[in-house]
């Protein structure tokens, strides 16, 4: 059971993400409550995952975004909003936040994405993600995750492009034939190495870093990297 809560001012929004969320068999909303009672309630309860709103009157997302982060057992989080191009999007994906949602998602697809986060998988609307690579890439050098891509090794590597892509550890594992634990640590082991707080900072550095277009390493076994990344371990 996916345990989720849902972080907004709206008790209309939250209200229906609950009900919509809690029509699916795996999916429980254990929380949904406004920007104040976020971070208290995230202590109590210890969420799998946490929606939350980017802008609130009572406290910046942001802000709730820190403070989640900083608990003994962080939940994933995604950032919610109605904005299609906000301004706040990359600075949250740079603090962590492992997607991001518009409110008016089609409640079809709402579980699949809860899932997928709940997965280890990133999350971010397709009316936005241009948006939010040319922000991220805008802020300019990361020295110590440009020195990191150096200490990738072959396998990791092939991981983060698979992350960049999208797939959850569950996808990855079988695409690269691997254990979803050995997916896990391979993920850790990026993030430590990059230095960056969540698998979208590390998505949007090999898309800067041009990982995704890169040809194949003459020096790299195992043939295309489409039939490289199936390979076990």
């Amino acid at each position: 059971m996916i345990r989720v809560m849902v972080v907004d001012d709206e008790a209309l929004i939250r209200t229906g993400f609950q009900r919509i969320l809690d029509a699916a068999d795996d999916i429980e909303v254990v929380a949904a409550v406004p920007g104040g009672q976020a971070v208290r309630t995230a202590e109590e309860i210890c969420p799998d995952l946490v929606l939350l709103d980017i802008r609130m009157p009572d406290v910046d997302g942001l802000t709730v975004l820190a403070g989640l982060r900083r608990l003994p057992h962080p939940p994933v989080v995604a950032m919610l909003t109605t904005f299609d191009m906000d301004e706040y999007v990359a600075a949250a994906l740079r603090s962590g936040a492992a997607g991001f949602l518009l409110k008016d998602t089609d409640p079809e697809e709402l579980p699949f994405l809860v899932r997928a986060l709940a997965d280890g998988g990133t999350v971010l609307s397709s009316k936005v993600t241009r948006t939010v690579v040319d922000g991220y890439l805008e802020a300019g050098p990361q020295e110590p995750a440009a020195r990191g891509l150096g200490r990738l090794t072959e396998r990791e590597r092939a991981v983060l492009v698979l992350i960049a892509e999208g797939l959850s550890n569950a996808d990855i594992a079988t695409r690269m034939h691997l254990s979803t634990g050995t997916v896990k640590d391979h993920v850790s082991a990026i993030l430590t190495k990059l230095e960056v707080a969540g698998r979208v900072q590390a998505a949007l550095l090999a898309e800067r870093a041009g990982l995704l277009k890169a040809p194949q390493d003459p020096q790299c076994p195992g043939g295309p990297p489409d039939q490289q990344h199936q390979e076990g371990e």
